[in-house]
């Protein structure tokens, strides 16, 4: 899984038929101790994520597992919203 921020939206009026209805979501991508470099697009999960939500996400098949019939065409998943966050620093 990987954490992240919600930074934006994404609307295509032109799409595969099976991706109508989804919310996409331009995610910056979290590290232990400084952020990566690029930004995903991620499909919300049914979480109900928005801009400015730090998030877990899935990637690849585990992603498309969340629908039923698996033949949605997403790499990535907002599956969680994050509450909060705590990491001993002293272990890294």
């Amino acid at each position: 899984m990987i954490i992240g921020k919600i930074i934006g939206n994404i609307w295509a009026t032109k799409k595969d038929e099976s991706l109508e209805g989804f919310k996409f979501f331009v995610v910056k991508q979290l590290g232990i101790s400084e952020e990566r470099s690029k930004p995903i697009v991620a499909v919300d999960g049914g979480v109900g994520a928005g801009i400015g939500d730090d998030v877990l996400i899935t990637q690849g098949s585990s992603a498309r597992m969340i629908y039923k019939g698996n033949e949605v065409p997403i790499d990535a998943v907002i599956v969680g919203v994050i509450d909060s966050l705590e990491i001993d620093k002293s272990i890294l």
